[in-house]
């Protein structure tokens, strides 16, 4: 009897995080991604959980590129015995040797802040998820492979890399196992993206497992000058507001785009040639990476992008702390969802002014800071503090690195026919169900299926994927993205407030003993409810 390929999602699922595909045949396993969770606390803790699989069982990792949610996890896989090659492009195995050492750098960091924090007195100190020294392990089992190569991860097994236009390195994977042909889309990259040539791909797949970040949006057609002429309203409204422009941005790309718009804008005097500061170390050694490869990078047109005289990397924390005595500085800090690094530090001192700017240029998913501020917050909570937002708040939508709604459509179309089924997977519900109901409207006979983390299918050569393990209520709650932990920032940021407008101490102390017997009665019930179950 022939094997049975089956693939599990443990991450991306009805949420744009944690990518992680787990394919199987007979013995052989072979994972697609391995990503760190973010967002909301409740689902960064699946990051310090089981896997849903036996690390030690898996043959191969094929990594479609270096970002977070894609590779993260890595070396926490191979501290918990992952011992095989991890395939990806030149330039994804030289980008994350940075990215994970500085994940690494960075949860530590983390974790010691959180354990010295008043608020956390006599709770568990927490632990990071993997160490930089763990992160450097888990790079020395990369394998770089040219796009294009056939190469065999497992046995039963064979694959090769195709651009995806997301990132530098970026790749989509297709996957033949069991007679059965498959394409994993990685991250698709947009139209007019700087940098990169467009996705490419062949047709005609069994299965094809496609992402959804940007599934519920069509954004307005922009050329790169378009782009820079956003950039350039925002950059001078900021200058004359006086204060500081603050980006988060992403160490990877993200930096470096703006980077070559900055460089393109005051080379032809449309910006002045002000100092823009790179407080990222990551970014620094990123941009690196960039000049190693740019001879492969397309639209630079002899811009000094990498080297500008104007452009100035902070080195150490000290330096860091000493831009917060400036005023109409260009500050660039990771990360760019504003869930760790320094950018927080920047949020802290900018914030509460009203004339600093902080400008979006990348997706804010649910839950994580950056949404919070994007969608409205008058008040946030960072490290602890509360922090009131007066800031000029801005966003510009043309820098995304992912397809917008109409180019994945089109990346789908051009993998077509499709004879078994199609899987959207990293993308928040809302985007996922328009994107499904628009494919269904345009192909009424194409079975779409939208799995969630923890779910198995089988898949047959030109049949439809058929579930034969069903997801945890527990995980896809956690999808959910706005959690307790988010609930209660909102509510704690806005407590004082709201006391403070009440008439006198009075009813201040009242407010607070109601408060605590809300508070007591559902420890009782929990208790009393504990009891019963005991007692049966």
């Amino acid at each position: 009897m022939a094997q049975q390929l089956q693939l599990s999602f443990h991450g991306a699922a009805r949420t744009v995080t944690g990518s992680c595909m787990e394919f199987s045949l007979g013995e052989s396993r072979v994972l697609v991604d391995c990503g760190m969770f973010q967002g909301s606390r409740s689902l960064e803790a699946l990051n310090m959980g089981d896997f849903g699989f036996d690390p030690k069982a898996i043959d191969a990792v094929v990594l479609t590129h270096a970002h977070i949610d894609h590779s993260g996890r890595l070396p926490k896989l191979v501290k918990d015995g992952f011992t095989g090659p991890i395939w990806c492009t030149s330039a994804t195995a030289e980008l994350i040797a940075a990215m994970l050492a500085d994940s690494g750098r960075i949860q530590e960091a983390e974790v010691a802040r959180r354990n010295r924090r008043r608020d956390r007195a006599g709770e568990a100190q927490h632990v990071p998820l993997y160490t930089e020294q763990d992160a450097l392990a888990a790079v020395e089992q990369c394998s770089p492979i040219e796009r294009g190569e056939w190469f065999e991860p497992a046995p039963g097994f064979r694959a090769r890399l195709w651009n995806a236009g997301h990132i530098l390195g970026s790749a989509s994977v297709e996957l033949e196992a069991g007679g059965v042909r498959v394409m994993c889309s990685g991250d698709i990259g947009p139209d007019n993206k700087a940098f990169q040539p467009d996705p490419e791909g062949p047709q005609r797949f069994d299965h094809v497992i496609c992402e959804s970040t940007y599934g519920d949006r069509e954004r307005e057609p922009a050329t790169i000058e378009q782009r820079r002429a956003l950039l350039e309203t925002e950059v001078r409204a900021a200058i004359t507001r006086g204060g500081n422009l603050i980006i988060p941005t992403f160490a990877l790309e993200r930096t470096q785009e703006l980077l070559l718009d900055l460089a393109a804008l005051m080379h032809d005097k449309r910006l002045p040639q002000v100092p823009v500061f790179i407080d990222s170390p990551l970014a620094d050694r990123v941009t690196r990476v960039f000049a190693h490869h740019a001879d492969d990078l397309e639209d630079l047109g002899g811009l000094s992008v990498f080297d500008n005289p104007w452009f100035r990397f902070t080195a150490d924390v000290q330096q860091s702390i000493r831009l917060n005595s400036l005023s109409g500085a260009i500050i660039l800090a990771a990360s760019g969802m504003c869930e760790a690094g320094r950018i927080r530090h920047h949020l802290l001192h900018n914030l509460a002014r009203h004339d600093s700017t902080i400008l979006f240029v990348g997706f804010q998913a649910a839950g994580t800071l950056g949404r919070t501020i994007l969608d409205g917050a008058e008040m946030v909570r960072i490290s602890g503090e509360n922090v009131r937002v007066r800031a000029a708040i801005r966003r510009i939508d043309s820098y995304s690195a992912h397809a917008d709604q109409g180019q994945l459509l089109a990346w789908i179309a051009a993998r077509e026919p499709i004879v078994g089924s199609l899987m959207l997977d990293h993308g928040e519900e809302g985007a996922i169900e328009t994107l499904r109901r628009l494919l269904q409207e345009r192909s009424p006979q194409l079975a779409v299926r939208v799995p969630a983390i923890g779910e198995t299918y089988a898949l047959e050569p030109g049949k439809p994927a058929t579930r034969i393990r069903t997801a945890t209520p527990e995980l896809a709650e956690l999808t959910k993205g706005h959690d307790w932990q988010n609930s209660y920032g909102e509510f704690a940021s806005g407590l004082r407030g709201r006391l403070n407008a009440m008439p006198d101490n009075a009813a201040r102390k009242q407010a607070i003993e109601q408060m605590r017997r809300v508070l007591d009665s559902f420890a009782a019930h929990r208790e009393a409810k504990r009891d019963r179950s005991e007692h049966r």
